[in-house]
């Protein structure tokens, strides 16, 4: 397992939909994910600290979690098959461990509001530089850096990320279409 960090939360504006951009903790490998609305609208109002009159389902999740004397001790996303990421929450109570199965969107929700690590599988990583932050680039639009906590909208990171897709085999990620 290797510890990441959100770097990037991208609109995809081709496919109408999101890529939380996972990298690895002092590295540059990424993992990004492809999730719904709901889900980067909840990562991305608590990057921002936007405050909600009424808790959301992942602040419902982490206020349960803590009423319950429990502790999220990490969040892993474990694999990938047939399009689709899965992901585990760790959560500790009274001496014992409980393993929850998850889509990894839910479970870096609930990580960050919790302050527990994220841990992506060795074998989800890739070694692609061009979808870590360009500093240039990235001012220029207002774009994050890496490990830098909002949200980007960029032509040129669509595009690193589909040149990216590109050079994958099907095996690696499953089949996608740009």
């Amino acid at each position: 397992m290797v510890e990441v960090i959100v770097s990037k939360l991208a609109h995809d504006g081709q496919q109408k939909t999101f890529v939380v951009v996972l990298q690895e903790r002092d590295g540059v490998r990424v993992l990004p994910i492809w999730i719904g609305r709901p889900e980067a609208e909840s990562i991305a109002a608590h990057l921002h600290g936007v405050p909600r009159e009424r808790p959301m389902t992942h602040d419902l999740a982490h206020a349960l979690i803590l009423a319950l004397d429990g502790v999220v001790s990490r969040i892993v996303v474990t694999r990938v098959e047939e399009h689709t990421y899965y992901a585990e929450l760790h959560v500790a109570r009274d001496g014992e461990s409980y393993v929850v199965d998850s889509r990894p969107s839910d479970a870096i929700a609930i990580a960050l509001r919790c302050g527990a690590p994220i841990f992506a599988a060795e074998k989800l990583l890739s070694d692609d530089s061009q979808l870590t932050a360009d500093t240039d680039t990235d001012a220029a639009l207002g774009a994050p850096g890496p490990g830098d906590s909002s949200v980007a909208e960029s032509g040129s990171f669509a595009e690193n990320l589909r040149r990216h897709l590109e050079q994958m085999n099907p095996e690696d990620f499953g089949k996608f279409s740009l």
